[in-house]
């Protein structure tokens, strides 16, 4: 069985200044993701202000959808999961699931390391032809200590909740710049990184290396800022799936829509 997945970091549906929506477009780009399911990362699932801005019919149509976000992404397509993490009078935000596949449980965990940064992790279970895959949509901390600790809780949350027979889709904003946490969920839970087992991406690179008897070194993707992405702060995980491709979507468009650059990958159930 394939599936093609993806992780995208959208920023609340508002561009980086200004704070212009860009609800509409992000539904057309996710749909050119064409995959099965979609983690995504600062969903808006309400936003009074927002919607009183923008939601009033303008030239036919409204800038801001009367759903909350997941819902709207979703469609008829997609069946949706949302994990409310951050909470402010005017509404709140967090992680989302978009999937072709039942989804036949969710649960939200609270990771948050101080009261000024709400996080958590959606593990939702999806009902595929093949069994059950777990699913967990991640949003870590900005500071590195609080994010060991998170990377803690995640592992814990998976090793819990997902039978070792089960395969595992980890995804989403990890903001580990200096990529410290991998080793460790590789080592924890069996999981590799999409771009892992893809190896370079420079053929001279690989032979300056191989001259030299050294190995490849194995770094995520680059991601952020989506303009110019230089920071690896967007992953996905996989156990259980053999990865086909794996790329980073950059371009004009990407770099309209959001800070974040989106990562969709091809995987095969192993």
């Amino acid at each position: 069985m394939k599936i093609r997945v993806a992780t995208y970091n959208i920023h609340k549906g508002v561009s980086s200044i200004r704070s212009t929506p860009r609800v509409l477009a992000l539904k057309k780009a996710i749909s050119l993701f064409d995959a099965q399911v979609v983690f995504l990362q600062e969903v808006q699932g309400r936003h009074d202000r927002y919607s009183a801005q923008f939601g009033e019919a303008s030239r036919g149509h409204r800038h801001w959808p009367e759903q909350a976000q997941h819902e709207f992404f979703a469609g008829e397509s997609h069946h949706s999961a949302y994990g409310m993490n951050a909470v402010y009078d005017h509404g709140h935000h967090g992680n989302a699931l978009l999937s072709t596949y039942p989804i036949a449980d969710t649960r939200n965990q609270d990771i948050s390391d101080h009261a000024y940064e709400q996080r958590g992790i959606l593990h939702c279970v999806l009902e595929t032809p093949r069994g059950k895959v777990h699913c967990y949509v991640v949003h870590l901390g900005l500071f590195e200590s609080g994010r060991g600790r998170q990377t803690e809780a995640l592992i814990e949350a998976v090793m819990a909740s997902a039978p070792e027979a089960e395969p595992v889709i980890i995804a989403g904003d990890f903001n580990d710049w200096r990529n410290t946490l991998s080793d460790k969920l590789r080592k924890a839970l069996g999981v590799v990184e999409v771009f892992d087992e893809l190896g370079s991406r420079s053929a001279l690179g690989d032979l300056v290396r191989s001259l030299a008897g050294r190995k490849a070194k194995v770094v995520p993707a680059r991601t952020f800022p989506a303009a110019l992405p230089w920071f690896r702060l967007d992953r996905i995980y996989v156990r259980g799936f053999k990865v086909e491709t794996a790329q980073v979507l950059h371009g004009s468009l990407w770099a309209k829509l959001s800070d974040h650059a989106p990562i969709v990958a091809n995987l095969t159930l192993a």
